[in-house]
């Protein structure tokens, strides 16, 4: 079940850019979900990107 106040949704993904990904996530301790999510926040902020105010997450830093 997804968090309170989080959008859910099914993503395809190719399995081996999946693998990576978990990969990844174990490595800096996190879940698989928050990597992907992690890894938005990042490309969101490399292209000068912020969000809302009003957005409950976390800010990009």
């Amino acid at each position: 079940m997804a968090s309170p106040g989080k959008k859910s949704f099914p993503l395809r993904i190719d399995p081996v850019l999946w693998a990576e990904i978990e990969r990844m996530a174990a490595q800096e301790l996190r879940s698989a979900n928050a990597q992907v999510e992690y890894l938005l926040r990042q490309a969101l902020q490399a292209r000068g990107r912020k969000l809302s105010a009003n957005d409950d997450s976390k800010t990009l830093e």
